[in-house]
């Protein structure tokens, strides 16, 4: 290796820890970025590792019913604010708030450990716009399974935000703070946990809990099963279900993946249909982040809820009764271009 190779290789290393804590440091534009090659990049996994790794502390902190129930309502109410919030109202605008509102949910959401709303925005736009086509950044169908799930997001092909995709967000400076700085609000919320935990030690022993205890169960478990069960709609839900629609994509509809992600199962409905807010078009169909939402509506804190159009419902739309999906090879398919996204006004 020569003496240029090195050094090199460390500042690119140095970067790359930098932008865990300064997602906009040195970026590479996104012309750029696409030219890289997409691949596994390791340091990029050290925080997946690290995540994984922490749910291990419970051989050292055992656990507690307070624990257990704090981790499953986190996961709950941070499940929402990904679906609720950065998918459903980030990524598509399917409701409209006031810019308060706008800031808390993002602020919600950053909670979650799954970056920056606008980034987050950003991609699944992206997402949309190429599903299933070679441009797509988690495909099952193009890059295989673990790629699509967990592999995409460790490449820093992956890794910028194009604010040229979010321009209706990034006008909002106080969105891309939390956008380019999106690891300070997991570290605070890490922080609290651990001191409730102490707290909870001493003014409440009966209940059992630490410190260590809230932060491995609250923080590391319920984070680490978010993530997955998040990222199973960009994997699992494109070559697991039914399909109602026939869309240009893979997507398909699934109860239980629903269930786990609070409507986001209802994946094939979703990409006929993007800009309804409600996923589940039936009342069969468990949509409780849709529930959620419309209570939030009748508080007033959202409003211009967007309905699911009339002709979502006309059987002539429908995927016809067990009709076996259409065996093409990937080499042979038409992908036929999908609609620019374009954002309706937002009243903020």
């Amino acid at each position: 290796m020569s003496a240029i190779t090195l050094p090199r290789i460390l500042r690119s290393a140095v970067v790359s820890v930098v932008q865990w804590f300064d997602s906009d440091y040195e970026v590479e534009s996104i012309a750029q970025a696409e030219q890289r090659e997409d691949k596994v990049e390791w340091v990029r996994t050290i925080p997946f590792c690290v995540l994984h790794l922490g749910c291990l502390g419970v051989i050292w902190t055992g656990a507690s019913w307070t624990a257990a129930g704090l981790a499953f309502f986190l996961y709950v109410i941070r499940m929402f604010a990904v679906t609720g919030f950065y998918h459903r109202y980030f990524s598509h605008r399917t409701f409209t708030t006031s810019r308060f509102m706008q800031f808390v949910f993002g602020l919600w959401g950053a909670t979650c450990v799954q970056r920056g709303a606008l980034w987050w925005a950003y991609t699944h736009r992206h997402h949309h716009q190429h599903s299933d086509d070679e441009k797509d950044k988690h495909s099952p169908r193009q890059h295989g399974f673990l790629w699509a799930h967990i592999g995409w997001i460790t490449s820093s092909k992956n890794f910028p935000t194009d604010y040229r995709r979010v321009k209706d967000l990034a006008k909002y400076p106080e969105l891309v703070f939390l956008n380019r700085f999106d690891v300070l609000v997991p570290i605070l919320f890490a922080v609290a946990l651990y001191v409730l935990g102490n707290w909870l030690n001493a003014a409440y022993p009966g209940l059992h809990t630490s410190g260590g205890q809230l932060l491995v169960w609250g923080f590391f478990i319920s984070t680490t099963v978010l993530f997955h069960c998040t990222a199973f709609i960009n994997s699992l839900a494109h070559v697991f279900g039914k399909r109602r629609y026939e869309t240009d994509d893979d997507s398909r509809n699934s109860l239980l993946l629903a269930l786990l992600t609070l409507g986001e199962g209802w994946h094939n409905n979703h990409h006929q249909h993007m800009g309804s807010v409600r996923q589940g078009f039936y009342w069969w169909e468990i949509d409780i982040t849709y529930y959620g939402l419309k209570l939030l509506s009748w508080c007033g804190l959202i409003w211009d809820l967007r309905p699911v159009p009339v002709i979502a419902y006309d059987p002539s739309t429908h995927r016809a009764a067990n009709r076996a999906p259409q065996q093409v090879p990937v080499t042979h398919r038409e992908v036929k271009p999908s609609r620019p996204y374009i954002p309706p006004v937002s009243r903020v």
